[in-house]
C-alpha cells in the first residue's frame, strides 16, 4: 500500500504537502474533519508545480548530514515535489516527520526503478544512504504510514457510502404562520370567520445526470397548507406555496432536459409541468414559492398558468444574443386514454415567448399562449388566480362549456443596479365558447401588476419587496346566463403585498409580509381583507 500511495505522491505536489502536515497530531485531527475525497486533493495539486531539489526548500536549513543525503539523492532521482515559490508552509523548517515523508518518497522511487530492470541506476553508495537514514527516521516512517492507512481507510468510507455520483438531493422546509383579517367573505358578504394557522410544505429534489449536459429531476412533495380562500371566498388571497395534502408524500413534478445544441435546450415533462418553471418569468425576486412572494398572483404573470399540472414539452433558444425564443406545448391531462383526453384530444396549451434583452439592466418579454378547454375538465382559465368569472367567464352555473382562449401578455424587468429592481407585467385574454347556447361569444380579461425590490435592505442579503396590481378581471362579456345574467367583474379588486426577506444564513430565510385586497372579487361592495403571514424557508 505505500509503494502505491507514495507513487500518487510524485504525481501530486497536494498529496506530498497533505502527507507532511498528518505527522502533526493537530492536522490529523483537522484531516479527520475536513477531507470528503480523494478527487479534492487530486484538484488542489492541478493548481501547484513540482520542483526537484531539496534546497529549493529556501526554509528548509542544510544543518545535517541527513539533509545533504536526502538532497544527493532527490536532485538524482526528482522524488519529492513542493510549492513553485520554493518555500514550504511559510519560512519554518521541516519536522522530522516531514523530512520522513520525502525520504519515503525517495524510498518508494529507488523500489519503482528496481522493480522496472533499470536498477544499474541505482549506486550501491545510494542504496547504504537510503538504508542509514531509513534506520534513523524508522520511527517517523512507521508513523507516517499508520496515518496515511487510516486516512486512506476514511476516504474509502466516504467515497462507499456517498449518495450517488451521479445523482444530488436538494430540499426545501417551509414553516407558515398565517392569519386572515376581515369583516365579511368575498362571496356572500357573511362574516368572515379564521383562525390562526401553522403549516407546512416539504419538497425533496433529486436532479440526475447521466452526461453532464443533461438532468432528470424528481422532486417529491408533501404538505398541509389549506388555500385561504376557504375562508375568505375568493382566491385573491391564496398563498403562493399553499397546497394541501394531508401530508402524504406524492411525486408531483418528473422531467427530463437536455441540450439539443449549444443554443437549444429541450424539456420533457412527464407530470407536473409548469411554464413558469421553464422559460423566464421576468420577476426574479418574487417568482419563487419558496423564497419569493407570499401570494399567489404576487409570484409571476397569470399567463404562465396556462396548461398548468400535466405533462409537455418545451424548448428554449438561446444563442448568447440579445433575443430568446421560447415555446411549449402542455397537455394536463394527457394521462387519460378515454375520449376528449390524452395528449392530444383533450386540454392543451401552446406557447411562445419571445424575451429581447438589450442591456443588462433591461429585459423584455412578450409572450402568447392558445388554449383549449373542454367539458371533460373544469374550465379555470389562470388556474384558480383572479376573480371567479375571469377563470370561468362563459359557463352558466352547474355547467362546464368548452372554450379556448388567447392569452397575450408582456413583462419587463429593469435593474439599474444591483440592489435595486423594478418588474412588472400586463396582460389580456379573448375567451370564447365552443358549445352551449353562448358557441362563437366572446369574454375579454386584463390583468397588470408592477413590483419593486431593494436588495440588501437593512442588512447585506435581506430584500424589501412591494407589489402592486390589478387581479384577472373579465371587463367585457358576451355569455348571457339564466335571467340574462352576466358573468362580468363590474368593479376593480386591488392587490398590495409588501414583504421583507430576511436571509439569516445561506439556508434559512425568514419572509414576513402583509397582503391586503381592495374590493375583492373586483367588488366595491366587499370590505379589504388582509392576510399576514410569516413563512421561513429552510433550503438544503
Amino acid at each position: 500500500m505505500t509503494k502505491l500511495f507514495w507513487n500518487a505522491v510524485k504525481a501530486s505536489p497536494a498529496i506530498l504537502a497533505a502527507t507532511f502536515l498528518a505527522a502533526n497530531a493537530a492536522w490529523a485531527e483537522e484531516a479527520n474533519q475536513n477531507v470528503t475525497s480523494v478527487a479534492q486533493l487530486t484538484q488542489a495539486s492541478q493548481d501547484m508545480g513540482q520542483v526537484t531539489s531539496v534546497s529549493q526548500f529556501s526554509d528548509v536549513q542544510p544543518t545535517d548530514w541527513a539533509f545533504q543525503a536526502l538532497q544527493s539523492l532527490v536532485e538524482r532521482y526528482g522524488c519529492i515535489a513542493g510549492y513553485p515559490n520554493g518555500t514550504y508552509r511559510g519560512n519554518r523548517a521541516l519536522t522530522r516527520y516531514e523530512f520522513a515523508a520525502g525520504l519515503n518518497a525517495c524510498l518508494d522511487r529507488v523500489n519503482e526503478l528496481i522493480a522496472t530492470a533499470t536498477a544499474d541506476l541505482v549506486t550501491k553508495e545510494d542504496l547504504a544512504t537510503l538504508q542509514r537514514l531509513q534506520e534513523e527516521f524508522s520511527a517517523e516512517l512507521a508513523t507516517l504510514r499508520g496515518r496515511v492507512d487510516a486516512l486512506e481507510a476514511r476516504t474509502a468510507e466516504l467515497e462507499a457510502n456517498q449518495f450517488s455520483t451521479t445523482t444530488k438531493l436538494s430540499g426545501e422546509v417551509i414553516f407558515a404562520g398565517s392569519q386572515v383579517f376581515g369583516d365579511e367573505r368575498a362571496d356572500n358578504g357573511q362574516d368572515l370567520q379564521s383562525n390562526t394557522t401553522f403549516s407546512n410544505r416539504v419538497r425533496l429534489t433529486l436532479n440526475t445526470s447521466f452526461t453532464g449536459k443533461d438532468r432528470l429531476q424528481t422532486r417529491l412533495n408533501a404538505g398541509n397548507i389549506v388555500s385561504n380562500s376557504t375562508v375568505t371566498g375568493t382566491n385573491m388571497t391564496r398563498l403562493g406555496f399553499d397546497g394541501d395534502n394531508s401530508n402524504g408524500v406524492v411525486i408531483d413534478k418528473l422531467n427530463y432536459s437536455f441540450n439539443l445544441t449549444d443554443a437549444i435546450k429541450v424539456k420533457v415533462d412527464a407530470t407536473g409541468a409548469e411554464l413558469n418553471e421553464n422559460v423566464n418569468v421576468f420577476h426574479p425576486d418574487f417568482a419563487s414559492s419558496g423564497r419569493g412572494a407570499l401570494s399567489r398572483y404576487g409570484r409571476f404573470s397569470p399567463i404562465y398558468r396556462q396548461g398548468f399540472g400535466g405533462a409537455g414539452l418545451t424548448v428554449n433558444f438561446d444563442n448568447g444574443g440579445p433575443l430568446t425564443l421560447s415555446a411549449a406545448y402542455l397537455a394536463p391531462r394527457s394521462n387519460n386514454p378515454n375520449d376528449g383526453n390524452g395528449a392530444f384530444d383533450g386540454t392543451n396549451t401552446f406557447f411562445g415567448q419571445l424575451a429581447f434583452k438589450p442591456s443588462k439592466a433591461l429585459n423584455l418579454g412578450f409572450a402568447y399562449a392558445h388554449t383549449y378547454q373542454n367539458r371533460f375538465s373544469t374550465v379555470n382559465l389562470f388556474n384558480s388566480t383572479g376573480s371567479v368569472f375571469a377563470n370561468n367567464p362563459l359557463s352558466a352555473a352547474n355547467n362546464n362549456y368548452a372554450i379556448t382562449s388567447n392569452n397575450y401578455g408582456v413583462q419587463a424587468t429593469f435593474q439599474p443596479s444591483s440592489k435595486f429592481t423594478v418588474g412588472g407585467w400586463a396582460g389580456y385574454t379573448v375567451a370564447t365558447a365552443e358549445s352551449g347556447s353562448n358557441r362563437g361569444r366572446n369574454a375579454e380579461i386584463w390583468y397588470w401588476a408592477a413590483s419593486l425590490a431593494l436588495k440588501d435592505f437593512g442588512r447585506e442579503g435581506n430584500t424589501l419587496g412591494l407589489i402592486f396590481g390589478q387581479p384577472p378581471k373579465v371587463t367585457d362579456n358576451e355569455f348571457i346566463g339564466a335571467n340574462n345574467t352576466r358573468r362580468e367583474d363590474s368593479d376593480n379588486s386591488y392587490h398590495l403585498e409588501g414583504i421583507y426577506k430576511i436571509q439569516l444564513t445561506d439556508n434559512i430565510q425568514i419572509t414576513p409580509g402583509l397582503l391586503v385586497i381592495f374590493n375583492p372579487e373586483h367588488r366595491d361592495d366587499r370590505d379589504a381583507i388582509y392576510v399576514g403571514t410569516i413563512r421561513t424557508t429552510f433550503s438544503f
